[in-house]
């Protein structure tokens, strides 16, 4: 790769003569924080385009003068894609300013936005087309579209639904050299070539710039209904989502396990919530179903809550009486991540294995962590799909920071467990900057080798958010 060089001034007067209005050479601390604080980021000089034409000209500049660009998009990712930390100051590129929606096809079943759309606004046009736009994570409220498709970020309804790329049916991207890519013709079947919106989506960056996505929108379920379902064990649950799969099918929406010590953290330093259970359960199941009119969800789930104890499967449980309750159910499992935030992990684990095996993983990944005392472990999140959040915090009244010499070594045997069983040290918030040697650790060497040469071919000379996803070498 080409030797890199920062934004100075020098480059920065020539963008401004081409884009007066979108360069600033101050850049806000927001656009160098991330939401762990584990990367400190800096910048040369900040853009913030308003067209493609826009971010074209800015690629462009820095492929002409090799100074690297870092695009930003909500600032919510959780592993440093968005920070460059080391390295030459980088032209920074926010998309904050490109939020139209260019088309809206509600026969189709398509919204084609720009890649600066909030998440949360992009579900609102969906609901006024009448339909349902189902990527659904705790950050939508700030996060963008551009930011999703570059992490191909998950969510709580990936069982249903999949991941962020299965929800795309084409995308505008700008690419390494500045041309444009146009492919937002948003057709179910398109196989003339190679597939290269798969490829720019979740590639972070890395390959280009995705400037604008067609999104695919489903039908809305006519009644929905959520349940919290107490078990007594990560295998009681995974018996329960198969009986859950037997008899709602398509219906089930999203399967989520939680841990009493997501429970005792809310209870500990909140945000304070009313605890769903007078005796908190070691381990419930959130249990949210859509389904289509004329058939109830709330008595889909009655049928299968006492299905599952005639199996002996549930010990306890709460079905929502209304959206509002229903809601509120929703709003326990979102809001665990924030007191966990309070609490302070000594290190957090965004993993996946196969379903199957979620319970023995369980099972022995304290064994791995219990040499260094009484620490803490919340382990919660999607086990209709197989992603797990397992953090390991101190014990209760002292601070990670004492903790700051335990955290590569938690990572590790976390990981090395995960590795072992087959799964995966990325499950769905990307690998970023925080997971690069993890890739190097644990990815196949022959497609670590694909990634690089593919990485070669379309960015030869390394601008393109170099450091993040793969080691840059200068």
């Amino acid at each position: 790769m080409t030797q890199l060089f920062p934004a100075d001034s020098v480059f920065q007067a020539a963008l401004a003569a081409d884009l007066p209005e979108g360069v600033l050479g101050l850049v806000e601390a927001r656009y160098l924080a991330e939401p762990r604080g584990l990367f400190e980021g800096q910048a040369g000089c900040l853009a913030r385009p308003r067209t493609t034409d826009d971010v074209a000209t800015l690629v462009r500049h820095a492929a002409s003068a090799r100074v690297p660009v870092v695009p930003y998009g909500g600032g919510t990712g959780l592993v440093g894609g968005q920070i460059a930390a080391d390295g030459p100051a980088p032209l920074v590129i926010s998309f904050e300013r490109m939020t139209a929606t260019r088309a809206a096809d509600p026969l189709a079943g398509t919204l084609t936005v720009e890649a600066g759309a909030i998440l949360a606004d992009v579900q609102d046009q969906a609901e006024q087309m009448g339909l349902l736009f189902p990527l659904s994570l705790a950050s939508e409220g700030s996060a963008r579209v551009g930011g999703l498709l570059s992490t191909n970020a998950g969510g709580v309804n990936v069982i249903r639904y999949g991941n962020t790329r299965d929800l795309v049916l084409g995308i505008e991207a700008v690419l390494p050299t500045g041309e444009v890519m146009h492919g937002l013709r948003g057709l179910r079947k398109d196989n003339l070539g190679y597939d290269l919106r798969n490829l720019l989506v979740g590639a972070e960056g890395t390959l280009g710039l995705i400037t604008a996505a067609c999104l695919r929108l489903v039908p809305r379920p006519s009644d929905q209904a959520t349940a919290l379902m107490v078990v007594d064990s990560p295998d009681s649950a995974l018996k329960l989502l198969a009986l859950a799969r037997r008899m709602v099918g398509d219906g089930l929406s999203a399967f989520e396990l939680i841990a009493r010590a997501g429970l005792d953290f809310l209870e500990e330093v909140g945000p304070e919530l009313r605890q769903p259970f007078a005796d908190k359960p070691d381990w419930m199941c959130l249990v949210d179903l859509g389904l289509p009119q004329g058939q109830s969800a709330s008595d889909a789930l009655m049928a299968l809550f006492e299905a599952a104890a005639e199996e002996g499967l549930v010990l306890d449980g709460l079905i929502s009486q209304s959206e509002g309750q229903r809601q509120d159910f929703w709003t326990l499992r979102e809001t665990i991540p924030e007191a966990n935030k309070r609490i302070g992990a000594i290190s957090s684990h965004d993993i996946s294995v196969p379903i199957g095996a979620i319970p023995a993983f369980l099972a022995e990944a304290p064994a791995r962590v219990a040499h260094l005392g009484a620490v803490r472990i919340n382990a919660f999140g999607h086990l209709g799909d197989g992603n797990l959040h397992y953090n390991v915090f101190p014990p209760k009244g002292e601070g990670r920071e004492a903790w700051a010499f335990a955290r590569g070594e938690v990572k590790q045997a976390i990981h090395d467990l995960v590795h072992e069983m087959g799964g995966s040290v990325s499950a769905e918030h990307g690998v970023g900057r925080l997971k690069v040697g993890d890739l190097e650790r644990y990815g196949d060497p022959a497609a670590l080798a694909a990634m690089r040469a593919i990485k070669a071919a379309l960015d030869p000379h390394g601008i393109m958010n170099p450091g993040a996803v793969l080691r840059h070498i200068p």
